[in-house]
């Protein structure tokens, strides 16, 4: 008995902003777009996977950013990953270092904080 695994992350938008959210979570972090279940799609928002990492886009009507709260993802080639976000307008923020990391945050079109992690 106990927690097995994490299924997904719920990260909140604002409503109508699909198209930012596909842009930036399938264009240019690599996700793939998922259907919704039928029941769930007059919610609004987008679910994104890739392999075992699952992120789903919920709207919500007082949207507020998360800027502290966030998820870490491990990536390969962060430096790679980093020159294609920047070169779409993306701001970096390093941070102190991480021991066995090199790492980077950016916000998503939302303001939501989102750091990117490499082990070294």
């Amino acid at each position: 008995m106990g927690l097995v695994q994490l299924d997904h992350i719920q990260l909140a938008m604002p409503e109508g902003r699909e198209d930012d959210a596909r842009h930036f979570y399938e264009g240019l972090l690599g996700l793939a777009e998922v259907e919704k279940p039928e029941n769930l799609r007059k919610r609004g928002g987008c679910w994104f996977e890739k392999g075992g990492i699952k992120v789903h886009l919920g709207v919500e009507k007082d949207f507020r950013r998360a800027r502290k709260a966030h998820p870490a993802f491990l990536v390969s080639d962060l430096a790679a990953l980093a020159a294609r976000l920047e070169a779409a307008g993306v701001a970096m923020k390093r941070d102190e270092p991480l021991e066995g990391y090199d790492r980077v945050y950016v916000d998503d079109p939302f303001g939501n904080r989102i750091e990117l992690m490499e082990l070294k």
